[in-house]
């Protein structure tokens, strides 16, 4: 699975139940269906197949955005979100693409092949580029723009503020094959996950720099390599307009325009039901889902996709500092309560989440959260005694203060604020106070969620085919910048231990499928242990959308053909 924030190859991307990351988990090496009823009952993908043939030419697509976000490069720490995954998805290449059962292949428009061509005396993998693909400042796309994104991202020089290294931090060099148009990769540890690597691959000029990495895609796109291109922002109006790019050399795009808005995500619902939106991400809300269905001429889009909802907990505050504190509020929550209000009225099965890299439906999912994940009032409050927070009247106090939380919501959505007070009733019977701060939507993560500028949040991860490589960022442990300050770049709970590095290294490093997936349980009973994430359910896509538009929707470990979509004739 793995952002949240954040995308495949550095972290998994964040999801706001709203859509919300940094990039998280999924199936990839032998994923597939756990063989359960649950996976016989919900769609791989549900995004209405639709032959180009059959699809009109031109035509405008509203897609509705519950963040307007401010950094556009989706391996930057800042960046690395739901919503601009959205946006680069149709503007940036990627080298590999999965389909709906997470099989990963070489994407053509960019990679014309690519395999691992040496294993000793160390895995070498060697890509033969696309010699068509160019930016579109007319520079060709070559082995050299892979240098450049594995430099900027293997984790040397600390300046690059990324969302994660994990597998660039393994390549040992990237050089240049027999022309400008093969890329051989030099691994100094193996790394099974290679595919999960250059994508989305950004331009050398971006990468070339800390500067230019950290802020040369603030509020701009400055550059582009897809079957669309930029059009404008509006930050007045929020919104962001992609028009087809005549210059592409794979297939045309179908639509003119692609035009994102961005609004509070209970206002998305109303702007759907009135026309004002083609498409949205209704998320586990079972009002817009029933208000979205009832719209004429529309339908919900329902899919099991890598995507997980989960209550996180900062490590640096100064009242979950403690493990035994966090392993209290853990079992203080009740997490079956919280699915079962989440999930109501969403036709979905509510099945509780024990694993952070394995969805329940995928091969090699094991339920590790042991006693952390078991509701216990009574065990609560022993570790919260043993951890000197001693009750006083209704409150639990310690030298002089209350045990007291700060749980962060963004404004506008119901679904995190539900969750919050859910929490804060169930906190209260074990003496925890807990007060909701809720923050505007655009402010969430970069002010609040990234910075540590909270206790505890909840929001969602968007993984992808590669379960551990995709969201070891959420879990790593701390680096530290030319200063000496602490990094911890994606893992937004900001707890994190050698040991957990180690594991996750090892089931990163392993080729063969069913030790990867034993090391992969492993990583996460580790995890488990510390109370980083406390996973609540796997989440399902619903994306309401109009009936007459093909080849998109609740796309599962689907990537989307940004030039396929469109409207059917």
């Amino acid at each position: 699975m793995t952002s949240f924030r954040r995308a495949a190859a550095s972290a998994a991307v964040l999801a706001t139940a709203w859509a919300l990351t940094l990039t998280g988990c999924a199936g990839g090496r032998g994923a597939g269906p756990g063989g359960d009823d649950k996976a016989a009952s919900v769609r791989a993908y549900d995004i209405n197949p639709v032959p180009r043939e059959r699809i009109r030419n031109g035509g405008r697509l509203r897609w509705g955005l519950n963040e307007y976000p401010a950094n556009w490069n989706l391996n930057h720490v800042d960046g690395n979100s739901a919503m601009v995954k959205k946006v680069i998805d149709g503007l940036m290449p990627s080298a590999f693409r999965s389909d709906e059962q997470g099989h990963v292949s070489a994407n053509t428009d960019y990679v014309l092949s690519g395999g691992i061509t040496a294993r000793t005396p160390r895995q070498v993998v060697t890509l033969r580029l696309n010699p068509r693909a160019r930016w579109s400042d007319g520079t060709p796309v070559t082995w050299e723009d892979y240098r450049a994104q594995w430099r900027a991202l293997n984790g040397s020089d600390p300046a690059y503020r990324v969302a994660g290294t994990t597998g660039y931090q393994d390549i040992q060099d990237v050089a240049r094959g027999r022309d400008d148009h093969e890329v051989v990769i030099t691994f100094a540890r193996p790394f099974g996950d290679w595919q999960s690597l250059f994508g989305p691959l950004y331009p050398r000029s971006t990468n070339a720099t800390p500067q230019a990495f950290n802020t040369a895609w603030l509020n701009r796109i400055p550059v582009t390599a897809g079957p669309f291109r930029l059009g404008s922002f509006d930050q007045t109006a929020k919104t962001v307009t992609l028009l087809r790019d005549d210059r592409w050399w794979g297939d045309r795009a179908k639509l003119d325009q692609i035009i994102f808005q961005a609004m509070e995500s209970d206002a998305l619902v109303g702007a759907f039901s009135n026309g004002e939106l083609d498409t949205f991400d209704v998320g586990p809300s079972a009002p817009d889902y029933m208000r979205a269905r009832s719209t004429p001429d529309a339908v919900v889009r329902q899919a099991a996709g890598p995507d997980f909802r989960h209550i996180t907990m900062n490590g640096e505050s100064a009242a979950l500092s403690d493990v035994r504190v966090r392993r209290a509020v853990a079992m203080g929550i009740d997490r079956q309560v919280i699915a079962r209000s989440d999930l109501q009225g969403l036709d979905w099965p509510i099945t509780l989440l024990g694993n952070h890299f394995l969805m329940n439906t995928q091969e090699g999912y094991r339920d590790n959260a042991g006693r952390i994940g078991v509701y216990d009032p009574a065990e609560a409050g022993r570790l919260l005694d043993a951890a000197g927070w001693r009750l006083s009247g209704q409150t639990r106090r310690k030298d002089g203060r209350d045990l007291t939380l700060r749980f962060v919501v963004p404004s506008g959505l119901q679904l995190t604020k539900s969750e919050a007070e859910l929490v804060q009733s169930m906190l209260a019977r074990i003496g925890v106070g807990v007060v909701i701060q809720s923050v505007p939507s655009d402010d969430y993560f970069t002010r609040y969620v990234i910075p540590g500028n909270y206790d505890v949040t909840a929001f969602s991860y968007v993984g992808t085919p590669f379960p551990v490589s995709s969201g070891y960022g959420q879990y790593a442990d701390a680096s530290k910048d030319a200063a000496g300050h602490l990094q911890w770049n994606a893992n937004l709970g900001r707890i994190g231990s050698p040991r957990i590095d180690a594991a996750m290294q090892k089931a990163t490093a392993e080729l063969d499928p069913e030790r990867a997936l034993a090391a992969t349980n492993a990583a996460d009973r580790l995890i488990w242990e510390e109370v980083n994430v406390v996973t609540l359910y796997q989440r399902p896509q619903n994306v309401a959308v109009g009936r007459d538009v093909a080849n998109y929707g609740a796309r599962g470990f689907y990537d989307l053909r940004y030039q396929d979509i469109g409207f059917t004739r």
